[in-house]
C-alpha cells in the first residue's frame, strides 16, 4: 500500500507541472509590444459631442468623418461629413450654434502642449461644402459668431475677423509680435498652468469680442537649442517667467464691431496679478476673476463694456492657496442670475451659489469629501451633475443635486472611476469606467441609468491582457511613523509570486500637489509594470501627503516646501515595504517623471540607506527653475521663502548619492526645462558621484515621437535589470 506521503508527492508534481504548463501558454510582454506593435492601446470614443436637439451624438471616426448616432438607439443615423474628396484628416470640430456649420481645424502644428497653429475649414451643413478659412497664412482658435456669420481667430498675434457671405478678412488688432505682444490667445505660463489658449471671446449677442492682450515685453527669455540635424542648430527663444521673475501684464479690452471701437476695461491699478477667466453673462457684462500674485486671493469683477468700470461682486481669501482656476469655475444659470463657484472654504471642495450680485445663496454639496469634477449644470430643473471621490479617494463617482442642496443622487453604479458626458438637455449620458483590473468600457445610458448600448468594451483588449498573463493590482493602505494618516498605495506582483521567495521592489511616484496615481482605474503604466513583474519585480506606488481628493488639510500641509513631507512618505513607505517578509531590503528602487523625476531624486539622495537606485525622467531640481503661476501657488515667491526653495532641492544634496542613478531629459523640454537636468549633472560631476545619464535631442517634456519611446523603456528596462 503506497503511503499518504507518496500520493502527496505525486498531487505535488502534477499541480506544479500544470503551473508550469500553464505559464508556458501565456505570452511574455516585450517591449516592442508595448511601444511599437501597440498591443495594448485602449480604444475610445474620439470627438465626442452631443447635439442641440439631446437626442444625436456626434463622433470622429477614421480620422476624416464625422458620424450621427442615436442616443435612443445608439444606432448610427448618418455620416455628417466625409473629408475623402479634400483628402484631409482632423482630431477636433465645432458645431456652430445652430449647428448649420461645422469649423474643424486641420494640418495642425503644435506650439506648446496645447496651443497649435492649423488650416481651419468650414463645412456648410446645408450646401455640403468645405471651405478653408483663409489664403493668408495658418489661423489659430478659430471661432463661429453667435449668428453664424463670422469666425474671429488670431494670426501672428493679432484678432482677425472673417466674413463668411462677404468673403473679407478684418484686422482688429495691431500691435502683436513675438515675444513681446499677444492679442487673443494665452502666454506660455497661462497656457501651461490656467489650461486655456483661446483668449477672446464672443459676447452673447455677437456684437461684441472681448479678448486678452498680454505684454510680455518685460519677461525674461528663456533660450533653447534645436538641432533639428542641421550644421547650425537652431536658438529657439521665447518668454517664459520663473519663480519671482516679471510675468506679462495683463489687460482686457472689448471690441465692439459696430463702432469699431475699443473698450478697456478697468481691472485695477495692480499689473502683477492674474485674470484666470472672463465671462460673458447673458445680459452682456463680462464677468472678470482677478488673482493676486500669490494666489491666495480671488475675485469676481462684473463689468460694464460700454465703459470699462466695474462691480466686485465676490472675494475670497486662503491661508494657503486657492486652486487654480478652471473653465467650470463661475458657472451661470442660463436666465444669468445666479453662479456656481467651487472652493475649499469648510476644509473641501464644494460647490456654493450666489446671486448675480454676489449674494450668497447657499452650499450645494457638503460633507468630509472632495468634489473632483463639474459636469454640467441643468438650469431648466436647476440640478448640477458631478464627480466626486465621496465614496473613497481612489473612486470617483458622479452624482446629481438640486442648486438647493437637497435630492443628491449618485447616479454611477459600478465600483471604480466614472467619467460621465451628458447630451444637451440632460435625457442621455455616456458613462467611461474602468478600475485597476478593467479597461476602459464606454457605456450610453438614458437619464434614469438603463443602459442603452456599449459603445465600446475594449474586448480585444481584456483578452490580450489574459494572454499576457497580466496580475490583478492589489490596494493597501500605509501608516508611516512621521504621518498620522494611511497613505494609499497599490502593488503589483509576478504571477507566479511565492511569498517564501524575496522579490526586489520598484516604487512608482509622482506625489505633486492634488495629484493621484492610486486610483481604482485602469492605467497605462500597467503595461510596462506588468512586463517587469514578469521578469520578478513587485511594482508598488504611495500616494504621499499633498496629494489630492482626501481634503485641503491633507493636500495643503505641503505648501511651501515642497518635496519635504512628500519625500519623508515615500522614503518610510519603503522602509515598510522593505520589512516585508518577500521583499528583498537590499534590492529597493525608485522612479517618477517631472514631479515624480524631483521625488525620485530626491528620495534617492536623502534616503540612500533605504534605495538603492532611482530613475529620474524630465525632473525639476530647482523650483527657481519653474514658472511662476505653479511654483508661487505651492511654494510663495523664491526671496520670502528661501529655504523653502532651497533645503529640498536635489542640487543640495547631490553629495549624498550612494546608488545607481538614471537621469533622463529630452533636449527641447519647454516645460521643466533641460537646463535642470544639465545643473545636477555638473552638481554629481563636482560631488564626484558616477551616475548615468541619456538626453533625447529635441523631445519636449513627454520624451516622444518616432522610436524615442521604445528607446527610453528599454534603456529604463536594463537599467533595473542590471542594478536592481
Amino acid at each position: 500500500m503506497k503511503s499518504f506521503i507518496y500520493y502527496s508527492l505525486i498531487i505535488s508534481f502534477t499541480l506544479i507541472s500544470a503551473s508550469l504548463q500553464a505559464q508556458q501558454n501565456f505570452n511574455e510582454i516585450t517591449l516592442e509590444d508595448i511601444y511599437k506593435n501597440k498591443v495594448f492601446t485602449e480604444k475610445t470614443v474620439s470627438g465626442l459631442k452631443s447635439m442641440n436637439d439631446g437626442e444625436h451624438f456626434t463622433i470622429i471616426e477614421n480620422d476624416n468623418q464625422i458620424a450621427k448616432y442615436s442616443y435612443k438607439t445608439g444606432n448610427l443615423v448618418s455620416i455628417i461629413l466625409n473629408s475623402f474628396s479634400k483628402d484631409i484628416t482632423f482630431s477636433d470640430y465645432e458645431f456652430s450654434n445652430d449647428e448649420s456649420k461645422i469649423i474643424i481645424p486641420t494640418n495642425t502644428e503644435y506650439v506648446y502642449r496645447r496651443s497649435y497653429k492649423a488650416d481651419y475649414y468650414i463645412y456648410d451643413m446645408a450646401t455640403k461644402a468645405l471651405d478653408k478659412l483663409s489664403e493668408n497664412g495658418p489661423q489659430m482658435f478659430a471661432a463661429l459668431s453667435p449668428d453664424n456669420s463670422k469666425v474671429s481667430f488670431v494670426r501672428d498675434n493679432n484678432i482677425f475677423i472673417k466674413d463668411l457671405m462677404l468673403k473679407t478678412e478684418t484686422q482688429i488688432t495691431f500691435d502683436g509680435k513675438f515675444n513681446s505682444i499677444i492679442n487673443g490667445g494665452t502666454d506660455w505660463v497661462y497656457e501651461e498652468e490656467f489650461y486655456f489658449t483661446r483668449a477672446f471671446f464672443w459676447s452673447t449677442d455677437g456684437n461684441q469680442i472681448a479678448y486678452y492682450k498680454f505684454d510680455e515685453s518685460n519677461v525674461p527669455v528663456f533660450n533653447m537649442t534645436k538641432y533639428n540635424s542641421e550644421l547650425y542648430p537652431e536658438n529657439y527663444a521665447f518668454k517664459y517667467p520663473k519663480a519671482g521673475e516679471p510675468n506679462s501684464v495683463v489687460s482686457i479690452h472689448v471690441y465692439d464691431l459696430k463702432s469699431g471701437n475699443t473698450k478697456t476695461m478697468d481691472i485695477g491699478t495692480e499689473t502683477d496679478q492674474y485674470i484666470a477667466r472672463i465671462k460673458w453673462t447673458a445680459i452682456n457684462k463680462l464677468a472678470i476673476i482677478r488673482e493676486n500674485r500669490l494666489q491666495n486671493k480671488i475675485e469676481i469683477l462684473l463689468s460694464n463694456t460700454l465703459d470699462g468700470t466695474h462691480i466686485n461682486i465676490y472675494e475670497e481669501n486662503n491661508k494657503y492657496y486657492i486652486e487654480r482656476i478652471n473653465d467650470s469655475y463661475m458657472t451661470l444659470t442660463d436666465d444669468g442670475n445666479y453662479f456656481i463657484i467651487n472652493s475649499e472654504k469648510d476644509g473641501w471642495n464644494h460647490f456654493y451659489l450666489y446671486d448675480i450680485n454676489g449674494k450668497f445663496i447657499n452650499q450645494i454639496t457638503q460633507g468630509n469629501w472632495d468634489v473632483t469634477k463639474f459636469i454640467g449644470l441643468d438650469s431648466k430643473n436647476k440640478v448640477i451633475y458631478y464627480q466626486a471621490a465621496e465614496e473613497s479617494p481612489l473612486q470617483k463617482d458622479t452624482y446629481s443635486i438640486q442648486l438647493d442642496g437637497t435630492k443628491k443622487k449618485k447616479i454611477s453604479t459600478q465600483k471604480g472611476t466614472n467619467r460621465t458626458v451628458f447630451s444637451n438637455g440632460f435625457k442621455y449620458y455616456i458613462n467611461y469606467y474602468s478600475n485597476a483590473n478593467t479597461p476602459t468600457v464606454i457605456t450610453l445610458h438614458n437619464s434614469k441609468g438603463k443602459l442603452i448600448r456599449t459603445l465600446e468594451d475594449n474586448k480585444k483588449l481584456k483578452e490580450t491582457v489574459k494572454v499576457y498573463n497580466y496580475t490583478s493590482v492589489e490596494f493597501l493602505t500605509i501608516n508611516t511613523p512621521s504621518s498620522n494618516w494611511d497613505l494609499n498605495a497599490y502593488m503589483i506582483k509576478p504571477s507566479d509570486f511565492d511569498p517564501n521567495k524575496k522579490y526586489p521592489l520598484l516604487m512608482f511616484l509622482y506625489g505633486g500637489p492634488g495629484s493621484q496615481e492610486v486610483t481604482d482605474s485602469w492605467s497605462r503604466e500597467w503595461y510596462w509594470f506588468q512586463l517587469l513583474a514578469q521578469k520578478g519585480y513587485i511594482i508598488a506606488c504611495v500616494d504621499n501627503r499633498g496629494t489630492g481628493a482626501r481634503g485641503e488639510e491633507f493636500k495643503k500641509m505641503t505648501y511651501g516646501q515642497l518635496g519635504k513631507y512628500e519625500t519623508i512618505d515615500q522614503i518610510e513607505a519603503a522602509q515598510y515595504l522593505s520589512d516585508l517578509p518577500y521583499i528583498d531590503e537590499n534590492r529597493t528602487g525608485i522612479w517618477g517623471w517631472s514631479y515624480g523625476g524631483f521625488m525620485s531624486t530626491l528620495c534617492l539622495f536623502k534616503g540612500a540607506n533605504v534605495f538603492e537606485m532611482a530613475i529620474a525622467v524630465a525632473p525639476v531640481t530647482s523650483w527657481r527653475y519653474y514658472d511662476s503661476i505653479y511654483t508661487e501657488l505651492y511654494m510663495g515667491l523664491p526671496n520670502d521663502n528661501t529655504e523653502g526653495y532651497d533645503d529640498n532641492s536635489p542640487l543640495n544634496h547631490a553629495d549624498k548619492l550612494k546608488g545607481k542613478f538614471l537621469l533622463v531629459h529630452g533636449t527641447a523640454d519647454d516645460n521643466v526645462h533641460f537646463q535642470n537636468s544639465i545643473e545636477l549633472s555638473e552638481k554629481l560631476v563636482q560631488a564626484n558621484k558616477q551616475f548615468d545619464e541619456q538626453f533625447y535631442m529635441d523631445k519636449d517634456h513627454g520624451v516622444r515621437g518616432g522610436n524615442t519611446s521604445l528607446h527610453l523603456y528599454t534603456k529604463m528596462t536594463n537599467f533595473i535589470l542590471e542594478n536592481l
